[in-house]
């Protein structure tokens, strides 16, 4: 992480430059944040590249594969920009860790344990890769980031969807040199058995801190490399006996004969909730924890100042007291930012579906929406008391506690999606939203969502149930974060994400209005309305 540069821009989209992250082939990359305090990685794109023509459909396809792969190893989309604007940027979550790149250079490679664990979670990343039907086609160890609770496989800026072969061109390299399959390194269209070339050769990495065609300190030009890819047979020197006959079978030159991403997950056996972060390290984990805290310290200092909201020009009528004190941090409600003047914000989004909370407070079709990241690191719960206190007025309602005006069963209905193309978006009909709100503090889980909505294809309810969390809650605005989330319907496949992050206004006793940061959906409903 780098200062900003005299000349930065101080925000794009709406959300605040704090820092530099990176500049690569096709731009450069912020950290960011929303005015609520949740980072986010925000990659811009060269303005020479902007004015090619054919780039915009170009850069529209990256971010829908982006978008179309959603599951716990992986960062999601959160907004990008409108057509039309320069620059042309993309927001996603932001995860404080080192990559693996980073990592190995500076402490070595990674311990046997570490490294049996990278490779099983890896795979299982591979694995709803290309359930998406989507070929990164560009991991390397610069691409893997060494989260503390799992690795995140990042940066699908040059992926392409499996069944659109008509944007992958023959006789152009497509990928990072030393970790390239032997069809990448041909210009060959390079389909899903080119990931497990290139997950291989990022474990040699890991396990020996050099690529598997380069000696230790190693250096050759790019012909010379690619011509190894093709033709040589990989160095394994260093690899541990255990991993040795998979890492090979991965490597073979005919992809026909490298076994499937399934193959090799079920090889290594199943990634265990936990196993990673007791396996890594405990210098991996200090350093995370380092990084976070420098985040959570740069997000608190550009916190802007408490925003006192305007009076009502009508009083709302006979809000019950409600006691607290003044929120530790301030908070300004957010309105829907970049992508937002296109479809309608939603709160929440399963990974192939609607989402559903214990308190459900908004669903986001599939393919778009919500996202796995955990809560905001530059919103604390605001501290509040904990106990009622006699009569204050409407006006000093706590930031740390939702208001009894709240307290109730919330519903509403969106039109869904019906004329979807199906591919990149799931065609659904109606689907509904059902909140129970209950009365609560700051950090307490104070509702229930539950959503439905059926794909018109299968009949599949892909909606999603979620418990949400009070963030922060100043005037009739209030923050929550999803803080559990499983499909409303306990028999489906897919997964539901945690800790989407929901802003609602109470515009009026009986109305809620919905917006999230980056939960894009159409289809949607609008509002929720108090059952009678």
């Amino acid at each position: 992480m780098e200062p900003l540069r005299p000349g930065d821009l101080p925000e794009i989209g709406g959300y605040r430059l704090l820092a530099r992250l990176g500049e690569g082939g096709m731009g450069e990359v912020f950290l960011a944040r929303t005015p609520s305090g949740r980072p986010l990685a925000l990659k811009t794109v060269h303005r020479e590249l902007s004015l090619d023509p054919d780039f915009a459909e170009r850069f529209s396809r990256e971010i829908r594969t982006n978008d179309r792969v959603r599951s716990a190893w992986t960062v999601s989309v959160v907004d990008f920009s409108p057509p039309g604007a320069l620059p042309q940027w993309l927001a996603t979550e932001y995860v404080a860790a080192p990559s693996l790149a980073d990592w190995v250079r500076g402490h070595g490679p990674l311990p046997e344990p570490a490294l049996h664990c990278l490779a099983r979670e890896l795979a299982a990343a591979l694995v709803t890769v290309r359930a998406a039907g989507v070929v990164h086609r560009d991991i390397k160890p610069a691409n893997v980031l060494l989260g503390p609770e799992r690795p995140f496989l990042i940066d699908f800026g040059i992926a392409r969807a499996v069944r659109d072969p008509r944007h992958t061109q023959t006789g152009a390299v497509i990928g990072t040199p030393g970790y390239l399959a032997p069809e990448q390194a041909v210009g060959a269209v390079a389909a899903a058995p080119a990931d497990v070339f290139s997950l291989a050769a990022v474990l040699v990495y890991a396990a020996t801190g050099r690529g598997p065609f380069l000696a230790g300190g190693e250096e050759l030009s790019l012909p010379a490399l690619l011509y190894r890819i093709v033709h040589d047979e990989p160095l394994l020197d260093g690899m541990p006996e255990s991993l040795l006959p998979l890492v090979r079978d991965c490597l073979a030159k005919d992809p026909g004969r490298r076994p499937a991403a399934e193959e090799v997950r079920a090889r290594l056996g199943a990634a265990e909730e936990g196993d990673w972060s007791a396996a890594v390290p405990p210098d991996l984990i200090a350093e995370t924890g380092r990084r976070e805290a420098g985040l959570r310290r740069l997000l608190s200092a550009s916190q802007p100042p408490a925003a006192t909201p305007p009076a009502p020009a009508v009083p709302p009528p006979a809000l019950p007291p409600v006691p607290g004190t003044a929120p530790s941090a301030a908070f300004t409600p957010e309105p829907a930012r970049g992508s937002s003047s296109r479809r309608p914000l939603v709160i929440g989004a399963a990974a192939g579906g609607i989402l559903a909370v214990a308190v459900t407070l908004a669903v986001t079709l599939p393919g778009h929406g919500g996202d796995k990241a955990g809560p905001p690191a530059g919103s604390p719960p605001a501290s509040g008391s904990s106990s009622a206190s006699p009569s204050p007025s409407p006006a000093a309602s706590s930031a740390g506690a939702l208001p009894a005006s709240w307290v109730g069963t919330w519903s509403g209905v969106g039109p869904g999606t019906p004329d979807a193309d199906g591919i990149t978006r799931a065609r659904t009909g109606e689907f509904t939203v059902a909140v129970t709100l209950t009365a609560g503090n700051a950090g307490e889980i104070v509702g229930r969502q539950v959503s439905n909505v059926k794909e018109v294809s299968s009949g599949r309810d892909l909606g999603c149930t979620e418990a949400l969390e009070l963030r922060q809650i100043k005037g009739n605005t209030a923050v929550l974060a999803a803080a559990t989330s499983h499909p409303t319907d306990r028999a489906a496949s897919f997964d539901c994400p945690r800790g989407n992050l929901y802003v609602l206004t109470l515009e009026a006793p009986d109305r809620l209005t919905l917006a999230s940061e980056g939960a894009q959906s159409a289809g949607a409903p609008a509002a929720l309305t108090r059952g009678r």
